[in-house]
Order: structure tokens, then sequence, then C-alpha cells
């Protein structure tokens, strides 16, 4: 009711933008004294990259045309958005009104994580203009693997932005808008769930066509499979991980009452991701035994495999089920943050360490691959903080007037609606 009436009383639309433009909080923070040169350094390497090329800035090469911008911002950031997918589907499908207070910031997460990470392959290609030949067609064809995945990252972002839209109307005062879109969520959240397990199995089915180059360890023919049931304790452990600090961060935003739900919350969260973890792992292991890869295991990249799927995924599972057990919400967080590394890990090593893992010249991300890196993130987190601040993400929704005070005061925004 008071932001409506703000709206108002500051003369439409146009006011009401400018006052939700306007910095709120500390401004000299320990994150943006940080962020803000990382994102200055990272805008001017762009314009060097997009001006002289991509060889002025990156080790990319015929030889290793994907690098970190694919590995980390693409095959593993969409990985960590996996928490949007099973999070939705949990709570709309299998009605889990538990997890219901997460929801929203889920979505809020996964969407510009889509948005952010998928978007940065514009980055990476020597011809961004380009980038429609996928959704097209043109020169991969309809039945490439690509063009699949290509049609399922912008659905899936559009749906995202679907799901979201109730708390954009919300904060508009739209009533109406808000209602309508209300109604939609089940139905978006149905195919929703259908493009995630078909683009993150996806991603995987890329790399079916590079067996030659992927060392044996990391290489099988169930890497789609690998990625899809990855993505769900990827996500999981990414909501801990960003709930624990949205909590810290955002605390006058939620309901006190709530405060103390969140710690039920990770412990189901930690549940979901020890049984897919354990899921993964099992069925890790009887590649493991059926391909006899016992003397692979030998040297270097023996201990590199075993620091992963031991290190980072299997003592994390059991973490995960310790904590769950004793409710120890200290070692959920720490197997979060290891499950986290396992998956950065795995993926890097899949899209990069461990691809043309023979060759004579070894490809190294340079300075700016890892400066530009880090600027897309930074840029995420400030739009998420930007976000969570003014719209009806982690406080209490459905603050809209009821019919006769929205008679009485009807903000410009909620009528031009």
């Amino acid at each position: 009711m008071s932001q409506m009436t703000a709206v108002n009383d500051q003369g439409g639309f146009w006011s009401f933008l400018r006052s939700q433009l306007r910095p709120r909080g500390k401004i000299l923070t320990p994150f943006n004294v940080i962020s803000v040169p990382i994102i200055l350094l990272g805008l001017g390497i762009l314009v060097v990259r997009f001006t002289k090329g991509l060889g002025s800035v990156t080790n990319l090469s015929q030889e290793y045309p994907w690098g970190f911008w694919i590995g980390f911002d693409v095959v593993t950031g969409v990985a960590f958005a996996g928490g949007a997918y099973t999070i939705t589907f949990a709570v709309y499908i299998m009605r889990m009104e538990k997890y219901h207070p997460i929801v929203r910031a889920t979505v809020l997460n996964g969407l510009l994580a889509y948005v952010f990470y998928a978007g940065a392959l514009a980055l990476d290609l020597g011809r961004p203009w380009n980038i429609i030949n996928p959704i097209i067609g043109n020169d991969f064809g309809f039945n490439s693997v690509l063009f699949l995945v290509s049609w399922h990252f912008l659905l899936y972002m559009l749906t995202e932005l679907l799901e979201f839209s109730p708390v954009v109307a919300e904060w508009l005062g739209a009533r109406r808008a808000r209602r309508i879109l209300s109604s939609l969520t089940l139905a978006a959240v149905i195919f929703g769930v259908t493009l995630s397990s078909l683009h993150q199995s996806g991603l995987g089915a890329l790399y079916l066509m590079a067996k030659p180059k992927i060392h044996p360890l990391w290489y099988s023919e169930f890497i789609p499979i690998f990625f899809l049931v990855s993505s769900i304790f990827a996500g999981l452990s990414m909501i801990i991980f960003e709930g624990t600090i949205s909590h810290r961060v955002f605390k006058d935003q939620i309901d006190p009452k709530k405060h103390g739900s969140f710690d039920d919350i990770v412990i189901g969260l930690a549940k979901g991701a020890a049984i897919a973890m354990f899921v993964y792992y099992f069925f890790r292991s009887l590649i493991f035994l059926h391909d006899k890869q016992w003397t692979l295991v030998r040297g270097g990249w023996g201990a590199w495999y075993l620091l992963e799927i031991i290190g980072l995924v299997l003592i994390p599972c059991f973490m995960y089920a310790y904590g769950v057990r004793h409710r120890h919400i200290g070692i959920i967080r720490v197997a979060s943050i290891l499950t986290l590394l396992g998956i950065v890990m795995n993926r890097l090593n899949i899209s990069v360490i461990a691809y043309n893992w023979n060759a004579a010249v070894r490809y190294y991300p340079s300075w700016q691959e890892i400066v530009v890196t880090m600027m897309v993130v930074s840029a995420e987190i400030w739009v998420f903080r930007w976000i969570v601040f003014r719209m009806p993400v982690l406080r209490e929704a459905h603050e809209l007037p009821s019919e006769k005070q929205e008679k009485t005061v009807r903000p410009p925004v909620a009528a031009s609606l």
C-alpha cells in the first residue's frame, strides 16, 4: 500500500522508476569496493576483445576453440542454476510447501544465471552476430545437438521469466496482471522442468562427439545422464550456499519468524543433495568397473580423478548425510562448498583440463579471460541485489491492496498494465 501511494504521490511511472534506481544501503561495502574495479576492468577488456578479436585477450586456438568462458560461464554456470527447476518441481508438482519461501529467490537466481552465463556465449564467438545460426539451424542443421540446446536455453529463459513475472507485477502494483500471470505458473513449471532435463543432459551430449579428445577417465557414453544428475545436487548445493549468504545480507527483507524455518529447509535440501550424489557416485563407479579403468588411475591424471570423485563427491555426500542425521547446519554448509568445487572441477575437466589432454601444447586461460568471468559473476550479483531490495523476493509477498483500496488508490504503474 505504501509503495503504491508513493508511486502516485511522485507523479507516475517515471518518478517511481527514478526512485527505484536510487542506491539503497551503504555504498562503500567490501563487495562494492572489490566488484566495481573488476567490472570496469572487464568492460575495458571487452572493448579490446570486440575491436581487435578473441586472440587479443584469450589463449583460444583452433585446437582449443572452447576455453574458460565456455567451460565455466556456460557448462558450469548452467549446472549451478539447476536449483530452479528442482525447487519449482518440488513445490508446484510434488506440493512440498516447506520450500515455498525460497521459490522466488531460486527462480530469480536461475533466470539471472541463464541471462548472464548463457549470454556470455556472445563473448566467446569470433563473430557474435552469428549467434542466431544454431537457433535457426543455419550451417548446423535441425538434427544438431547444438540446435536443440540453443532452443532449450532460449525457451527456458523465457519460461523462467514467466515464472518470475508475478513478482514484477506485484512490485508494480498490477493486481490483474499478477492474477493472470500466477495462473500460468503451473504450466510454466511443467514446461520448464521438461526443458531443463533436456538441456542439462544436452550440454553433456555435446561432448559425446569429442571422445578422442577427452581423457578416458572423464569420457563416457553416459555423460548426458551424469550432467543431468549432477545439476540436481549442484543446484541444491548452490541454494544452500547462496541462501546462507542471503539470510545474512538481506536479513531485513525476511520475516523474523521465517529465519528459524530456513534451517529445516537447508536440512531438506541437504537430504536431496545426498541422495542425488549417491546415485551419481554409484553410476560413476559402475562405469569405472565396467570399463576396467584401474590402470588409468596410476599417475597424475588418476590422482586428479580420485580427488574429484572421492574428495569432492563421496566425502561431501557423507557429510550431507551426517549433517542431516545430526541436524548439523555447519557441516552441511561446508559440504555445499565442497560439492560446488567438485562441480567446477568436473565440468572444467571435461571441457578444458582433460580436453586434448595428450596435446603437445596445452591451453591455459589468460588473466583477461578470468577477469571477464569475474565481471560476469559480479554483475549478476549486482542485479540480484538490486531486485531483492526492491521486489518482494524474500520478504512477505502479496502486499497488494484490496479491491476497494485499489479503486481509491490506483497508481499509474498498475493502471498502465
